[in-house]
């Protein structure tokens, strides 16, 4: 009788263990959940904030009034939004070298700027020619068609067509990705002018160009035409928690009912603390 007692209360005790152990699991699962439920919503909100900034720059580029509109060459603006701090900076594509239509003294002028010698800059200026031309001639200066990177041991060669993104300027042959995110910034598929407008170019850009901003008359700052703007707009909670929208659009209707722009590329990059 002792020793069935005793087994009843070991199977007793075992039972609790056991209960106890999936009890434990389950709260910690809980409290898992409703961590990663509380970060997925504070990400959220930080995005939420970061496409406000982005919302509010495009109404600030369509104001009439010249006073209140902004002037879209980098310069950084403040926005606080539902408690939320956000920096937000415009660039007018036009302030940037197009690779599509800047020549080869332009384009090996702003890879000198980031530290580029003078002799490869010249070459790959000139593989992006080849790149962008529809011929198979290498330019006198120096260039790359499709035996050059064949030679290099590439699996694709001069595109021969514009370029349809910044990106693509990765494959051209020559470029490293070192120089290539130093470039990236002052560069664009969208501005469509040989030379950029000074109005609205960066430093390395204007050094490139070897000329100077140029200074506004009194009370008429630069007004941009192009309609087409790159829009950085950094997102930061009471919490800590972060967010960054990097988006090129297009301003005005695009025959979509309430649409005020056309994006043209969007990237999200959501950070945390």
């Amino acid at each position: 009788m002792g020793h069935q007692r005793g087994a009843a209360l070991l199977l007793v005790m075992w039972l609790i263990l056991l209960l106890s152990g999936l009890v434990a699991g389950y709260a910690m699962s809980a409290r898992i959940e409703s961590l990663q439920g509380n970060g997925l919503a504070r990400s959220v909100a930080a995005r939420e904030a970061a496409r406000a900034g982005v919302e509010y720059a495009v109404s600030r580029l369509l104001v009439n009034d010249p006073a209140q509109r902004w002037v879209p060459d980098g310069r950084s603006q403040n926005l606080v939004f539902d408690g939320a701090q956000v920096e937000i900076s415009v660039r007018d594509e036009t302030g940037k070298v197009d690779l599509n239509a800047a020549g080869p003294e332009l384009l090996a002028a702003l890879m000198r700027t980031q530290g580029e010698p003078a002799d490869s800059a010249g070459r790959i200026a000139g593989a992006i020619l080849d790149w962008r031309d529809e011929d198979n001639l290498v330019q006198i200066a120096g260039g790359a068609e499709d035996s050059n990177y064949a030679a290099a041991g590439l699996a694709w060669g001069a595109k021969d067509a514009p370029f349809e993104t910044v990106a693509e300027l990765e494959q051209v042959l020559g470029m490293r990705p070192a120089l290539f995110h130093a470039l990236a910034p002052y560069l664009t598929v969208h501005g469509a002018l040989a030379m950029p407008d000074a109005n609205f170019a960066d430093v390395p850009v204007l050094q490139a160009m070897g000329v100077e901003r140029p200074q506004p008359i009194a009370g008429t700052p630069p007004v941009s035409a192009s309609g087409t703007y790159s829009i950085d707009s950094r997102a930061r909670l009471a919490n800590g928690r972060r967010a960054h929208l990097s988006v090129i659009l297009r301003v005005g209707g695009n025959g979509l009912t309430g649409s005020s722009y056309t994006p043209l590329r969007w990237q999200d990059g959501a950070m945390t603390p």
